[in-house]
């Protein structure tokens, strides 16, 4: 088990919370666990860490949206996401520890980014592609920012928004396409060493940190006013994404 100190041990039993939260209830918080870990560990761990609290957390979503998948849309998705998970596994195979900081960072910051705009300038009038080459292109982009930065999540939302899937069908639809890719990143982070038995065992200490955060998610999703909530958030997140840049 990676050697921690108190904190690193909060940051982790933090994240492992929201992790919870964000699949149940408040799905805003989950852009903040990514680099909020990485100020926490080696760049490196912290990547497998996020990793395996995500499919645990996973585990959760698909079983209570377990009839709710829009699969057709999975299925266009998916081809191109393992290419791009493919072509992630490829650049991190590339980079050192003191490289990878900056690119999270800077794979988090796109992200919010995306979110931003799409929050400022999607209306029910606004016309969004859902030719073949726009499941494609950014279901390879979902795979590969997912790969290396475990931070797709805005990505999905673009995708699912232009489907106009009733709301289970988008929740569902998107539970199961993280938990399906999850799994696929697991064989090659554990090539490229990122996912061991020590991080393994972190992630299982951590279930019950994961079970009371879906516990909360649920508790807190009609509670919780949603916008002012996303906006503190992502403020967060961009604080701490700045800071793996310097």
């Amino acid at each position: 088990m990676p050697d921690l100190n108190l904190f690193s041990w909060s940051i982790v039993v933090a994240c492992s919370i929201m992790a919870g939260m964000t699949k149940t209830g408040l799905p805003g918080i989950g852009i903040l666990i990514v680099p909020l870990m990485a100020t926490a560990l080696p760049t490196g761990t912290s990547t497998a860490v996020v990793l395996g609290i995500l499919i645990l957390a996973d585990l959760f979503a698909i079983t209570y949206h377990r009839r709710n998948a829009a699969w057709h849309h999975m299925l266009h998705l998916l081809p191109s996401a393992t290419a791009g998970i493919v072509t992630g596994y490829f650049i991190l195979g590339m980079v050192n520890e003191q490289q990878l900081r900056p690119i999270i960072g800077a794979i988090v910051l796109l992200m919010l980014g995306i979110n931003y705009w799409r929050t400022k300038h999607q209306t029910d009038e606004t016309k969004i592609p859902t030719a073949w080459w726009f499941a494609a292109g950014l279901g390879f982009i979902a795979g590969t920012t997912s790969m290396m930065a475990n931070a797709a999540g805005p990505v999905m939302i673009i995708y699912l928004l232009a489907m106009r899937l009733p709301t289970t069908e988008f929740v569902g639809t998107a539970a199961w396409f993280f938990f399906v890719v999850n799994w696929l990143k697991v064989p090659f982070s554990a090539k490229l060493d990122l996912m061991t038995v020590e991080t393994i065992t972190l992630n299982l200490m951590m279930l019950p940190c994961i079970a009371i955060g879906a516990c909360l998610g649920i508790f807190f999703l009609k509670r919780v006013p949603q916008k002012t909530f996303a906006v503190i958030v992502q403020i967060l997140a961009a604080l701490a994404a700045v800071k793996l840049l310097f």
